[in-house]
Order: structure tokens, then sequence, then C-alpha cells
């Protein structure tokens, strides 16, 4: 069966895109190229890409869609986003299917979702007549 395994956020300054992730996330990461830098989430790589620094001929746009984290600390991450500066899309709320979630982007115009570990929706069988 197929599995994620990679999400790439398009970033236009890799050095202050490592320095943002590493903190938010608590990450060191992994250089892969110029361009590149790799951080390791549970399974899926979050890779961090700056097509100019990596010698491609095109400025990186954001992605339309968020990216969603599960984590254990909602409450500290949320502190921690907005104190590295992270535009704050909404505070933390409730989901009407239950997931406690704020949403932010990050300085590069991606969205982003951190989701309460302990609240995670993964969806239920709905029946359709």
């Amino acid at each position: 069966s197929a599995r994620i395994f990679r999400v790439i956020v398009p970033v236009s300054d890799i050095e202050r895109a490592t320095a943002f992730y590493g903190s938010l996330l608590g990450l060191q990461g992994e250089r892969v190229s110029a361009g590149r830098r790799y951080f390791k989430c549970d399974g899926v790589i979050l890779a961090c890409f700056d097509p100019r620094a990596d010698g491609d001929a095109y400025d990186p746009r954001p992605n339309q869609e968020p990216i969603y984290f599960s984590v254990g600390s909602l409450g500290e991450l949320f502190a921690k986003a907005k104190q590295l500066g992270a535009r704050i899309k909404s505070d933390i709320q409730t989901q009407p299917w239950g997931e406690r979630s704020f949403y932010i982007e990050d300085p590069f115009e991606n969205p982003l979702c951190f989701v309460d570990e302990e609240t995670v929706f993964k969806g239920k069988a709905i029946k359709f007549v």
C-alpha cells in the first residue's frame, strides 16, 4: 500500500526556514542540499525547499492548504509559534468534529495546523443512502 513519506514546504530563505521549523518543532533537521532541509516527523519528512538556493530558476509559491501536525503540548507550541513571529490564523479551538487545534502561517505564508494528539480525528465511515 502507498504511504506518504515526504511533504514539501516551499520557502524563499532556507536558513530562515531552518531556524523557524527547527525552533518550532524542536528538531535539528538534516541538510540534504544547498536549498533543502529535512525534518523527520514520526515517519514523514517535512522538507523545507528553497528552489533558488538549490539552483532552480523559479521562486517558490506557498502551499494553498495546511499541513497538519499532531502534537503533545498544544498550548506550549501555540506560545512558541507566537514567540517565533508566526502569523496566528486562529487561537486554540475545539472543532465541531472534536479536534483541539490552532492554525498559523509560517514566515513564507504556508498554512499550518497543529492538533492536540489526544483529539486527532481520522474520520469514520459514513453510510450514504
